[in-house]
């Protein structure tokens, strides 16, 4: 029994320790840690129109503080440290943006008031259809700078029935617009078919920019590939030209070595062609000259028993006196011409 009393005390002191701690959690909820860290996420705003929109700035400041568990009194923190050059200045301008009352979003109505667009909505239309595809700009590209330009013709009321039609508008709008400003043959396409919304025109723009891209790649690709079995099927032909050509030239020179060869070593030698087409005018025989007529140069020996030159021949004077007189005038002009000859 002493076991049994024991066994049941100790249930029943853990049955009121689990009743105590639920008790605590649904009275006081678990404090989120916060995470500062976020901070480095939200991009400083200087006010400028180069730069991104107040909203999207403003935007960026609460995204990261429902992320990083942060109150508005951090928000408010977060984005004076955030603010730069005009923004700034405004800010330190303004008196009641520095009292113990300020709050986040009375920060986001005054700047909203200072940094309004005032151009009116006609200008923002005249900009939407006057949108146009720049060079190299893909159409996705140009589908979100339309689209920056419809969201400021959007209207804001409260009714969401009437802020549904506002937006419907704009769309068309929006799709009107791309249309229009799209170039070349993704232009023809979407202005050929039946569009119902900005995402058909868009992926019917992206389809045909991209079977353009591929239609010019492969006219390039089988341009180059055309040249290159031309040069291919040319080089064997060039080749042997080019082989022949060195071998005409390299034939030429040897003959101008030997020609050349031949007549600085006064080697006047005549071949046997050469001989065959000679004719003595003392004998009318076929293969000498007259001066090398044997009988003669017998008679020329005879006649001057003097020193004979390096031929066996007599050494003639040039004397008009020693010339002989039965030899012919005209067998003289003929034996000077072949002397010229040779």
């Amino acid at each position: 029994m002493n076991m049994e009393a024991r066994l049941k005390l100790k249930l029943s002191e853990a049955q009121m320790e689990i009743q105590r701690l639920r008790d605590r959690l649904t009275t006081t909820p678990p404090t989120a840690h916060k995470e500062l860290s976020l901070i480095s996420l939200v991009p400083k705003w200087s006010g400028s129109e180069s730069g991104f929109s107040l909203e999207e700035f403003f935007s960026s400041v609460e995204a990261s503080a429902k992320i990083g568990h942060w109150a508005e009194a951090d928000c408010l923190q977060v984005a004076v440290l955030k603010l730069a050059e005009s923004a700034r200045t405004i800010y330190f301008s303004c008196p009641e943006l520095h009292g113990e009352t300020v709050t986040w979003q009375s920060l986001k109505a005054i700047f909203r008031d200072r940094f309004k667009d005032v151009r009116t909505d006609q200008f923002h239309y005249m900009q939407l259809q006057t949108t146009r595809q720049r060079r190299n700009e893909r159409p996705q590209e140009l589908a979100d700078r339309c689209r920056a330009l419809a969201q400021k013709l959007v209207c804001k009321v409260d009714d969401p029935q009437v802020q549904r039609i506002h937006q419907e508008n704009v769309e068309r709008m929006l799709m009107a617009a791309f249309v229009s400003g799209l170039i070349g043959t993704p232009g023809r396409q979407c202005r050929f078919s039946n569009l119902q919304n900005i995402q058909q025109a868009l992926s019917i723009a992206l389809t045909a920019d991209q079977a353009e891209k591929q239609d010019r790649f492969n006219e390039n690709f089988y341009t180059k590939y055309d040249k290159t079995v031309r040069l291919l099927s040319r080089s064997p032909s060039r080749k042997k030209r080019g082989d022949e050509y060195f071998a005409r030239t390299e034939n030429s020179h040897t003959n101008k070595s030997s020609y050349r060869g031949s007549r600085n070593s006064g080697n006047f030698s005549r071949s046997a062609q050469t001989e065959s087409a000679l004719r003595c005018y003392e004998c009318q025989g076929v293969g000498h000259f007259g001066r090398e007529y044997p009988t003669r140069l017998r008679r020329e020996s005879q006649n001057s028993p003097g020193k004979k030159n390096s031929s066996g021949r007599s050494r003639r004077s040039h004397s008009p006196g020693d010339k002989p007189a039965h030899e012919p005038k005209r067998g003289a002009d003929r034996e000077n011409h072949d002397q010229g000859n040779d």
